[in-house]
């Protein structure tokens, strides 16, 4: 697989083999899915990442920068958009939002950040290029997209990433910037670190607390070794990320997410800012906000498993002799022992505590809807202790 020469090769390609990756084409990349030798496989990743830091590379994601003559502008463009109040965003913060087709589905999920000078997103690896078409089709004369495409981006997470990272002589590019020390989840800004320009923003995808750093690709190398010769940190896969995100009640975009799914079947109205709930103006805004008024026809929820078999994605979801929804994602979760999963049901069968069936491999599994997330997340919010 890692040969087929249609697949995009990562910054950290040969790091990636060094440390015994096994690849797997992802995105149109090759990308490791886990790694061998004595600590190596998902499970033991997973459980790391939870008690102690794992770096992922996730620079097959599209990093975007988008300039103007002034940063209302901006937002003013990014609210034409996606639902998020971009304007009231201030400088050193980050917005999870969503890119809605004309319609109100979901053509992605990104981060969005007010660097004090321009905004930077972060978008899916499978659909950025769609998404770049886009945006570049509906782009304002005076605004420019673009796409970073020389920048690698990694991610440190769980909850002793806080210590490695505050060990790394860290120097502000601004003097208006949070300090380090300072930094809350969803806030970010510029350090340099041996001369490198590094993005850092305290988030990311696994429940955890921890770091997305951006850093030039040809530096790459020089920061992931860097971070690696700390103790607490160790290499981890797309396997323990998918199952780290399906813990913390994450959708991934192409499973969980898609066109076809509006904010509120997908829950994620808290990403439909309050002013823009009121106000509209974004795509697909009538139906949207109809749904927020009235119900959406189904939803996405959380699913507990009975006994040990996991189940996957597309499998159907029964009442009876009626099937009500399919599932989106499914494992088993590391950190709980226990499979669980996410689908979309109906409305009707949507309730916390509702009973369902799901049928695997010819056979019905008995599940129940939950509250997500699965696991508690462990992120450190303005007010609490870093």
């Amino acid at each position: 697989m890692a040969e087929d020469a249609d697949l995009k090769m990562l910054p950290l390609d040969g790091l990636h083999h060094r440390l015994g990756a096994r690849m797997v084409a992802f995105a149109g990349y090759a990308m490791p899915i886990q790694y061998s030798g004595e600590f190596g496989g998902i499970i033991a990743e997973h459980l790391w990442t939870r008690a102690h830091a794992g770096l992922f590379d996730v620079s097959h994601m599209g990093q975007l920068l988008v300039q103007g003559p002034n940063l209302t502008a901006v937002a003013d463009w990014l609210e034409s958009l996606a639902p998020g109040d971009f304007k009231a965003l201030q400088p050193h913060r980050v917005r999870y939002s969503l890119l809605l087709a004309d319609n109100g589905g979901i053509l992605d999920d990104l981060m969005v950040t007010n660097t004090g000078r321009n905004f930077y997103l972060v978008v899916n690896g499978a659909t950025k290029a769609s998404d770049i078409a886009h945006m570049q089709a509906r782009l304002p004369a005076g605004l420019h997209l673009h796409h970073m495409d020389d920048h690698a981006l990694l991610a440190l997470q769980g909850p002793e990433a806080v210590v490695v990272m505050s060990g790394f002589d860290l120097t502000p590019e601004t003097a208006d910037q949070p300090a380090f020390a300072d930094l809350k989840f969803m806030s970010g800004a510029r350090w340099l670190w041996n001369g490198i320009k590094l993005g850092i923003t305290r988030s990311g995808y696994t429940g955890e607390d921890g770091y997305e750093i951006s850093v030039p690709a040809k530096h790459a190398e020089a920061l992931a070794e860097a971070l690696l010769a700390h103790a607490e940190v160790k290499p981890i896969g797309l396997g323990a990320r998918d199952s780290l995100r399906l813990e913390a009640g994450l959708p991934l975009y192409g499973h969980d997410l898609g066109p076809e799914t509006t904010p509120v079947e997908a829950d994620l109205s808290f990403a439909i800012s309050k002013r823009r709930k009121a106000e509209g103006g974004f795509p697909g805004a009538e139906r949207v906000l109809d749904q927020l008024l009235n119900g959406a026809p189904r939803k996405r929820v959380g699913l507990a498993v009975d006994g040990r078999m996991p189940a996957r994605e597309g499998a159907t979801v029964w009442v009876g002799d009626r099937q009500v929804g399919v599932l989106t994602s499914g494992g088993f979760a590391p950190s709980l022992n226990v499979p669980i999963a996410m689908a979309y049901v109906e409305a009707a069968f949507s309730g916390d505590g509702t009973a369902l069936e799901i049928e695997v491999r010819g056979k019905r599994i008995a599940a129940t809807v939950v509250p997500m997330p699965f696991k508690q997340k462990n992120y450190v919010r303005e007010g609490t202790k870093a």
